[in-house]
């Protein structure tokens, strides 16, 4: 079986889709995950494949409240676990698919935050 996967930022939006055809038989199938999370498998091959992307603020810009108030509201997480990625993302830890990573910076970015997606 032959896999393709894709993760694209299209707006403001994180889409996915994965489409598989099997090489004996033809059958082909394709999966549009539209807006949200991905499986976890599927962001997963998506890391080994590409590499991961970190999340860099610029230090001066860097108001906590104003970051955590975003992550809570892009990540749908809460307080305590924002607090975590706070830490992460202060520490230039905070890491994932290129396309989540640019999610975040615009977020933060239209926040007032200098944000940036980038890879190492």
């Amino acid at each position: 079986m032959e896999c393709w996967g894709v993760q694209a930022l299209v707006g403001d939006q994180l889409r996915w889709d994965v489409e598989s055809t099997c090489s004996a038989c033809g059958f082909a199938e394709a999966v549009c995950g539209g807006a949200g999370a991905m499986p976890a498998e599927r962001r997963a091959q998506m890391l080994a494949e590409h590499g991961a992307a970190w999340l860099q603020v610029d230090p001066p810009s860097a108001r906590s409240v104003t970051i955590m108030r975003v992550l809570r509201a892009e990540l749908g997480i809460d307080l305590i676990e924002a607090r975590a990625t706070l830490h992460r993302v202060l520490d230039g830890d905070c890491s994932g698919t290129l396309p989540e990573m640019e999610h975040l910076a615009r977020a933060l970015r239209r926040a007032g935050i200098s944000a940036a997606a980038t890879r190492r």
